[in-house]
């Protein structure tokens, strides 16, 4: 059973004058343990695919699954649980809130987890570790880099341990050097087990993945694995 499965997943926006189609008949499967980068030209419905797979949007219709479970089924209350049980996120623009320090953002990925009253400081202090940021523990975002502010981002989506990674664009604001090192942590939570979901522009990050999805008009184009 794959981890994620989308069956003819359409999501429409409606404003007061018209319906926007923004997905049209998605239909995919994601297994855990892959790498998948999603790729297309602007507008074509890449990061409205990573808000459905996130439970950020619910779609119009269609039915997805999460773990074999019918996410159209739950509450809100039970998605943002579940949302901060198993799926991580990652931005383009970091959101990370400028007042707390690095230790205080990354803490923040817990706030919503029942499962993690106790012993958050060492879970806190693992996600630092795995992203090179522990020496930078009590400093606030505007004294880091823009690939610090990402490690940072990134140990915050990651502290709970979620199933899944969701990264929309995040290498978008960093130079080439910091963008590298960025995918190679990507890269490292990957081997480790972390289903990982990319969205870019960049043909030479989506190469690292294990599989790369086309989207065009809302629609997949491509859905092809990376030869070993």
């Amino acid at each position: 059973m794959p981890l994620i499965r989308l069956d003819d997943v359409h999501l429409n926006y409606t404003d007061t004058e018209r319906t926007v189609p923004a997905l049209r008949g998605i239909t995919l499967d994601i297994d855990a343990g892959e790498f998948v980068a999603v790729v297309g030209p602007s507008g074509s419905g890449k990061s409205t695919l990573l808000n459905v797979i996130g439970t950020l949007d619910r779609p119009t219709r269609g039915r997805y699954a999460f773990e074999g479970h019918d996410v159209s089924k739950l509450s809100d209350n039970a998605l943002a649980q579940m949302r901060a049980a198993r799926i991580g996120f990652v931005f383009q623009n970091f959101n990370l809130i400028d007042h707390l320090t690095v230790y205080e953002n990354i803490k923040l990925g817990l706030r919503y987890r029942r499962d993690h009253l106790t012993g958050q400081r060492d879970l806190v202090d693992a996600a630092m570790d795995r992203v090179g940021m522990g020496h930078r523990a009590d400093h606030l975002p505007r004294q880091l880099s823009g690939g610090q502010q990402q490690r940072c981002a990134i140990a915050r989506a990651i502290v709970g341990n979620p199933s899944v990674l969701l990264a929309d664009e995040p290498t978008g604001n960093l130079d080439s050097q910091n963008a590298q090192q960025i995918l190679g942590i990507l890269n490292e939570l990957n081997a480790r087990g972390t289903t990982v979901v990319i969205v870019t522009h960049a043909p030479s990050q989506a190469d690292q993945a294990s599989r790369i999805v086309e989207l065009h008009d809302g629609r997949v184009h491509i859905s092809s694995r990376r030869l070993s």
